[in-house]
């Protein structure tokens, strides 16, 4: 049974992706910061798709969390009848919208924590539950390629994470463990306030400098997760995909 473990899976991005990964025959392990609700109404659905799913909580900003969450990790391996799971998708993150010239040590500190530090210490920490032949999918940004105002920190972060993902691939090729990153553009979901949703005139702009002509939405990149880590893209490693629909070309 194909078994994918997904930060930050209780909405937006991670919620879609999880849907399209348990349409396609797997099962689910998500965390969720505080909303059990939201997390309760994934595991329905996904179970409503005929897949096995818990939702988990974590901060993933916080390494001190880690060891109990391995454990319960391990218990719900345990009861699924499994000792390893085969996807690892890196997706939790938190926005923080500020000039270079305005950014605080504490915005700086958030970011490094939730989109750096965390996702470096917890892929480490989950190696041994992975399956050898197995996959790891970080998430960037399409500002790691195009700069915008009020994103320094935040790109920085995802530039960081690019770097991350070909080391991984280096070192952990002799597993069989392939190791990719996802760099959606701009989509409409809550993330940052909802801005790119709710604020027309930001939409608009991003719908104009787009090839494609619109602003992405969450069903354009859980797609895209669910292609990456198909059987069929097994030999994809170490590549930075953009799913922008051509931003800023």
């Amino acid at each position: 049974m194909t078994i994918a473990l997904i930060t930050g899976g209780s909405r937006g991005l991670g919620r879609n992706a999880a849907l399209h990964l348990a349409r396609d025959g797997v099962d689910v392990i998500f965390t969720f910061r505080s909303n059990l609700t939201e997390a309760q109404s994934l595991v329905a659905e996904v179970e409503a798709l005929g897949r096995r799913a818990v939702g988990l909580p974590l901060d993933v900003g916080d390494t001190l969390g880690f060891a109990p969450f391995m454990t319960r990790v391990q218990e719900t391996l345990t009861a699924w009848g499994e000792d390893r799971f085969d996807y690892l998708v890196n997706n939790a993150g938190t926005g923080v919208h500020a000039s270079f010239a305005d950014t605080t040590e504490a915005q700086f500190d958030e970011l490094v924590n939730v989109h750096f530090k965390g996702p470096f210490f917890l892929t480490q920490a989950l190696l041994p539950l992975i399956r050898d032949g197995g996959r790891i999918l970080n998430v960037s940004s399409g500002l790691a390629r195009f700069a915008l105002p009020g994103y320094a920190a935040y790109a920085s972060m995802k530039g960081a994470m690019e770097v991350l993902t070909r080391y991984q691939a280096k070192e952990l090729g002799a597993r069989g463990i392939a190791v990719n990153i996802l760099a959606p553009g701009a989509i409409e979901t809550d993330f940052g306030g909802g801005a790119v949703r709710d604020n027309a005139g930001l939409n608009a702009f991003v719908a104009a400098n787009t090839a494609l002509g619109r602003v992405g939405l969450p069903d354009d990149i859980g797609g895209v997760v669910a292609a990456i880590l198909s059987p069929g893209s097994r030999w994809i490693n170490a590549q930075r995909i953009e799913a922008s629909g051509g931003m800023f070309l």
